[in-house]
């Protein structure tokens, strides 16, 4: 395996930049053994770390994050942790009922994770909350979505409640939205103050460390210890050789030599705004704390938050798909324009009202919608490709692949069934024009959702 080249991180997360600094954990400078790394500081990375911890206390494992934790993909999603089928390439997010209901025990299982652990942790409210989301509609298009997406909720006997015009601006303070779709289930995190949460939590346990700021360059074979194949990830500094590994870098797994040319790097972008004055937030009115995704894929999310980082608005949109898992400048600066865009239009009595932060984050997706998972070398695991969900499925792929590992029996994610893996895609000249000529002409069509 040659150098492994990480790419750079679009623009400033503002989730972490509205956070008070904290202690950063330091780089690795020695050369080390362990009984289990784990390489990616995010959702799978950590939530594997905690199951193992769980697993075997006594087990001394090592977590290697390529830059600070939150400044990755993980802190630079937009904070729904969504139960509820939302297959990013399908309409209307769902597929078919079985498929629904098993990705759904799994999403629920994942959160109730996630829940434990910030009681175990004692993380701030803010950090994540059980308070469900609301599929938006600003057209009749949308309205015909929330419709489709209600029936397809019937049919795996869930509940929701429809929202009109007026209650959808008793929440969010304007007159916007046509009509809402809202499910309880959903868990909103502050994705960075999540994140770095669990780290901290995790790195109580005295068998476990994380090193921050420690990019591994390379993952050889060492040689055999025991009757087992032992594994040395090098660092600019130091080293860590073990028996057994977990890839939880998501799209970054083909760096590594595994599911090459079966991985989409997709780059989502995100504003946020400068914080409300207590004049401004009175003039919007509605509640404090909401999250909207759109009845269309390719519309605009929208949140507004309130809590250490002062009371502010989110908005999210845009797409691109970029092969070499870098954004372009310029296609940075064209979204932070369309989230400002997305902004004045709804929001027109903020007219003073600025964006502080704007940035891209990467996430990865499958032809076939499935993980990039399992055993893909002796002793080396996969917990890769959540398919834009990152948060629920991250955790999920990250507590199955530490009971892998392990060889776990009982599963806190027992609906997990073992999938086909990821389908090839065409040569990557045609999949970069094509799917990027799909993704402009969805949000073409997305209008006013957008």
């Amino acid at each position: 395996m040659g150098q492994i080249k990480l790419p750079k991180n679009p623009g400033d997360t503002g989730w972490k930049e509205i956070l008070p600094e904290r202690k950063v954990n330091p780089k690795l400078s020695d050369h080390l053994n362990a009984d289990f790394l784990i390489i990616g500081g995010g959702f799978a990375g950590l939530s594997a770390a905690r199951r193992l911890i769980q697993i075997d206390y006594k087990a001394k494992i090592a977590l290697l994050e390529a830059c600070e934790i939150a400044e990755g993909p993980a802190g630079r999603n937009s904070g729904f942790m969504i139960d509820l089928p939302h297959n990013l390439a399908s309409d209307d997010y769902v597929g078919s009922l079985d498929k629904d209901r098993e990705q759904t025990l799994i999403n629920r299982s994942a959160i109730e994770f996630a829940k434990s652990a910030s009681e175990e942790y004692e993380m701030p409210t803010e950090a994540i909350q059980l308070v469900g989301k609301t599929n938006a509609a600003a057209t009749p298009k949308g309205m015909n979505f929330n419709t489709e997406y209600a029936k397809h909720l019937d049919k795996t006997s869930e509940s929701y409640k429809m929202l009109d015009s007026q209650e959808m601006k008793d929440l969010t303070g304007i007159d916007y939205y046509l009509n809402g779709l809202w499910t309880p289930g959903t868990a909103m995190l502050q994705p960075a103050l999540y994140i770095q949460s669990l780290a901290d939590g995790v790195s109580k346990s005295p068998n476990t460390t994380i090193y921050e700021n420690s990019p591994v360059i390379s993952l050889e074979e060492e040689g055999m210890h025991d009757g087992q194949k032992v594994w040395k990830a090098k660092t600019s500094l130091g080293s860590i050789s073990s028996p057994k590994v977990i890839l939880a870098v998501n799209g970054l797994v083909e760096k590594f030599g595994y599911f090459q040319n079966r991985l989409m790097t997709i780059f989502t972008y995100s504003s946020l705004s400068r914080e409300l004055t207590s004049e401004e937030s009175n003039m919007l009115g509605g509640t404090q704390d909401w999250g909207l995704t759109s009845a269309d894929a390719m519309g605009s999310s929208v949140r507004r938050i309130s809590g250490i980082g002062g009371n502010r608005i989110l908005v999210r949109n845009r797409w691109s798909y970029n092969p070499s898992m870098e954004a372009s400048d310029s296609f940075m600066s064209a979204a932070a324009n369309s989230h400002n865009e997305s902004f004045k239009a709804r929001f027109p009595m903020l007219d003073k009202v600025s964006m502080n932060y704007s940035w891209g984050g990467r996430l990865c997706l499958s032809l076939n919608n499935v993980f990039a998972q399992g055993e893909v070398d002796e002793g080396i695991y996969s917990a890769c490709c959540q398919n834009g969900l990152g948060t629920a499925k991250g955790t999920a792929i990250g507590v199955i692949t530490a009971e892998k590992i392990t060889g776990t029996v009982n599963s806190l994610i027992p609906d997990f069934v073992d999938e086909e893996g990821p389908k090839k895609l065409m040569p990557k000249p045609f999949m970069w024009f094509g799917v990027n000529s799909y993704m402009r002409w969805k949000e073409l069509m997305a209008g006013k959702e957008k």
